[in-house]
């Protein structure tokens, strides 16, 4: 196959939306920003930003990426309603480079019970939706949700009402993971000979990963035809996520021969741009990830290792620096320079600018105090830490904690709040971290309940860094938080705080302060 034969995959990432519906990956408006800033520059060609009709702080996280993420087509979902579609236009309306994508369910499941609705009821409403939407904005895309267990005659009606209303774009999603990629191909090759005009509008793919099998349809999809792969960054989402963005990029990167087709994904953002996203939604990167996973590049058996001291090819079918894993062992200590420390950073594929720099530094200089050796991750570590400081209204001030064996542990934690107010709570409990979480609940007074508490390490050595990820129920939502030191107890207690902080955020502006439950202390009066 020549280079001439390449063509041209688009790459759709809904991790701000379809990844954020996955329980507990909920972000602040503050951090969609930061990950579709770092999606821009890994080279997606469009943002799924979010649901805007779905709440108020979606609307506003919709109309904040388009009005600073630039170069990405930014794309907002609708119902097949008036209603939604201008809610998702008004906030999509400062984009440069605005796509409007709305959906409505088409297989029998969908139609009998849940919609309600008859066949002809269904595409007279989708064509009436294409319509308005093609009125507001010149990139229309539609999906027919469950279209892997939809009737292909059915389908194939369903999407010549909308090629021939004016779709630019159709895409075709297996919504809940049902479909296999024999059979996938030839739902694609079917609406390709049926449809007519179908070769002048983008034809795309969305699978989820019930089965396992989300690339591997996703791919089968590009195979019949399909020009856009919609999927999100770690493969997160409902259930069992969606189709991976680094590993569908990958298999078309590595085996682009085979597929003849390219993106433009920078893939050296990948492992920064996945390791943000783990960072700000608390979902830790499984060791056996396929592409960015510690042990991804990791070679343990003998014959393994001989066949890569020999030549690398032998067991790696990529190089780790292809996917941004630029990994030394010892790199840097508390001799070492700013300079130095700059370069690092960069070679980790971190971009800083010279405040943000500078926190880093500080932070890494007091880390190089207390550890004797430091490694990639721990600077990783430190760069998502100062990365993700968007502020909040609860900080920890001060945290105290005894403990011995037979006897309850023992926690004082001061907290002092935006508002000026500091607060000092004790507790105890059945050891230091259940204790110190006590006190913080007792003192904000927000109802929340513990459902999680993993601790992993970071780095190498005795004295390693603790990563603690919580995970916390409130008003029937699941938040998680995550925070590392060298400290397990701090660690735990910082990212409860930032939980704590993403559950106060998402609650609507203008609500009367909680009061603190009897027994906390006030230190200091409101200013």
């Amino acid at each position: 196959m020549s280079p001439h034969d390449i063509d041209y995959v688009k790459i759709f990432d809904t991790t701000l939306r379809d990844g954020e519906q996955s329980p507990g990956c909920s972000m602040t408006r503050e951090e969609k920003l930061r990950v579709a800033r770092a999606l821009a520059e890994l080279g997606v060609d469009i943002i799924e930003a979010g649901f805007p009709a779905a709440s108020r702080g979606d609307w506003e996280s919709v109309a904040a990426v388009a009005r600073e993420v630039q170069a990405p087509v930014i794309c907002a979902l609708a119902r097949c309603s008036r209603a939604d579609i201008d809610k998702a236009w008004s906030a999509l309306e400062g984009a440069a480079r605005p796509r409007l994508h709305v959906f409505l369910a088409t297989s029998a499941i969908h139609r009998v019970h849940k919609l309600h609705m008859a066949r002809d009821e269904i595409i007279r409403m989708a064509v009436e939706s294409v319509r308005h939407a093609r009125s507001l904005c010149d990139d229309v895309e539609f999906s027919p949700e469950d279209a892997s267990r939809t009737e292909l005659e059915f389908l194939a009606e369903v999407v010549q009402a909308v090629v021939d209303a004016g779709a630019t774009t159709v895409n075709i999603p297996d919504t809940v993971g049902y479909t296999t990629p024999q059979e996938f191909h030839e739902t694609f090759t079917f609406l390709r000979n049926r449809v007519r005009g179908l070769d002048r509008v983008t034809l795309s793919v969305h699978c989820h990963d019930d089965l396992g099998m989300a690339v591997a349809n996703s791919l089968s999809a590009v195979r019949a035809g399909a020009r856009q792969v919609e999927c999100t960054i770690n493969g997160i989402g409902e259930r069992a996520g969606n189709c991976s963005l680094e590993e569908v990029v990958m298999a078309l990167a590595v085996r682009e021969q085979a597929f003849g087709v390219r993106t433009d994904i920078d893939t050296q953002r990948i492992y920064p741009t996945c390791r943000l996203v783990s960072s700000i939604t608390g979902m830790p990167i499984p060791r056996n990830k396929a592409v960015i996973g510690e042990n991804a590049f990791a070679h343990e058996s003998g014959v393994h290792q001989h066949g890569m001291l020999r030549h690398a090819s032998t067991y790696e079918i990529m190089r780790p620096q292809d996917v941004g894993l630029m990994r030394s062992n010892l790199v840097l200590g508390k001799h070492s320079g700013r300079h130095a420390f700059r370069e690092r950073v960069r070679e980790l594929g971190f971009e800083l600018d010279e405040e943000e720099l500078g926190r880093v530094f500080t932070r890494f200089k007091a880390l190089a105090d207390r550890k004797k050796e430091l490694f990639d991750g721990d600077i990783e570590a430190l760069v998502l830490q100062v990365e993700g400081d968007t502020g909040g209204p609860w900080t920890l001030e001060r945290l105290a904690t005894t403990s011995a064996t037979g006897e309850d542990a023992r926690a004082i934690v001061e907290l002092a709040h935006v508002d000026g107010r500091h607060i000092e709570q004790a507790a105890s409990g059945d050891g230091p971290v259940d204790a110190a979480l006590t006190a913080i609940e007792q003192a904000i007074g927000l109802p929340v309940r513990l459902h999680k508490f993993e601790v992993r390490s970071v780095s190498e050595g005795e004295d390693a860094q603790g990563e603690a990820l919580v995970t916390v129920v409130c008003d029937g939502r699941t938040y998680r938080g995550c925070s590392v030191s060298t400290n397990i107890v701090e660690s735990g207690v910082r990212a409860f705080l930032e939980v704590i902080n993403r559950i106060e955020l998402s609650r609507q502006s203008g609500r009367r302060p909680r009061q603190p439950t009897a027994g906390a202390s006030i230190i200091q009066g409101a200013a």
